[in-house]
């Protein structure tokens, strides 16, 4: 939907150790990203750093940038560029202005957000959502999808809203966070304590009573029978972060009401999440008299099955007569949510996000 802009953004991927710079036009890469050692314990030679980066990018660049927006760790007043106390960047404590910052260096707007709402943006502008809306169309089918909540599984729980085209951030910046909901079997704890990679490791320890240093990617590879260890305990890691994790996502989807997509560095095990997942979204609640209910109104499908997939792409809509006019109104009879696995990736739905919510801010 970019193809015709040719304004040139300059992105950031912020690393911990490493920081990768970049610059997009059209939506797509239009310099050869550059890799510089992150300062995560002095703020000023950090905002130095980044400003160099950036640099060192508009240098490379085809025509001069028209702005810079990119994701960057919270907690942060990311309406006004002003970046907290963050645990993995030690020297960024009592306000740290990044984004007035690089505004008075390079002279352009400056756009922060987080993760999860960039991947969001970019999976509902350049991803997933356009991708489902094309398959309904050559499908048959009347149905298209405005909204869309996307999930970043990795070192934390991410998330993200998009609804009609517009990311939903929140008066506080808030907007679309799942992390700090309770945990289903622990309400004491948050709910990202059994959906992340230390939750992973966490519960293989203990169902295996082994206390090793075993990553999420050689438990991955033992459920799969690729190394040695205990294949039922490596499974069940696995599906008990999908029954965590779709605890929140059935409680987000109540609000969004929109497809699901999901990224980040556990979603190649969605072999293993994905079934315990969809069972915990499919399950039914009941009232005090007895009635029962799915706890979401809409049926949920594996896109990631080529049997659901069809399902959920069939038309389901049909035509009724309006009394006294002769007149036919479309009733869905239907209604769908689908759960899908990013094909973009999460690094690539990011810098396409902070590009894509650049020029939208811009237009």
């Amino acid at each position: 939907m970019f193809e015709h802009d040719d304004r040139v953004i300059m992105t950031l991927d912020a690393g911990g150790t490493n920081f990768v710079f970049s610059a997009i036009s059209r939506g797509e890469e239009v310099v050869r990203p550059v890799t510089i050692p992150s300062v995560p314990d002095d703020s000023r030679a950090c905002l130095e750093r980044i400003a160099e980066g950036f640099r060192m990018v508009k240098e490379e660049s085809p025509a001069e940038p028209s702005a810079i927006s990119f994701a960057f760790p919270g907690p942060a007043d990311y309406a006004h560029g002003i970046i907290g106390d963050l645990p993995n960047f030690p020297g960024f404590r009592g306000g740290v202005p990044l984004g007035p910052y690089l505004e008075s260096v390079f002279n352009i707007p400056v756009f922060i957000n987080n993760d999860g709402n960039l991947f969001a943006f970019g999976e509902a502008l350049c991803g997933t959502l356009p991708e489902i809306n094309a398959s309904l169309e050559n499908a048959g089918s009347k149905k298209r999808y405005k909204n869309l909540l996307g999930i970043t599984l990795g070192t934390g729980f991410g998330a993200g809203v998009v609804t009609d085209g517009h990311l939903l951030t929140g008066d506080n910046g808030c907007g679309g966070d799942v992390w700090l909901m309770r945990h289903p079997s622990e309400p004491e704890l948050i709910v990202e304590e059994g959906v992340s990679i230390r939750a992973v490791t966490r519960s293989y320890k203990l169902l295996t009573g082994e206390d090793s240093a075993l990553t999420p990617k050689d438990i991955y590879e033992i459920a799969k029978g690729l190394r040695p260890g205990n294949i039922p305990a490596a499974k069940d890691s696995f599906a008990s972060l999908g029954r965590c994790a779709a605890h929140a996502i059935v409680h987000a989807l109540d609000i969004v009401d929109g497809i699901v997509v999901i990224g980040g560095g556990l979603a190649g095990a969605s072999e293993f999440f994905m079934p315990s997942m969809l069972e915990e979204m499919r399950r039914k609640v009941s009232t005090r008299a007895g009635a029962s209910f799915p706890c979401l109104e809409m049926e949920v499908y594996d896109l990631t099955d080529p049997k659901e997939k069809a399902a959920f792409l069939k038309d389901e809509t049909t035509l009724v007569d309006v009394p006294g006019t002769g007149e036919k109104v479309l009733y869905e009879t239907v209604r769908k949510t689908g759960v899908a696995i990013s094909s973009l990736g999460a690094s690539r739905a990011i810098a396409l996000g902070a590009y894509a919510y650049s020029i939208s801010m811009m237009s």
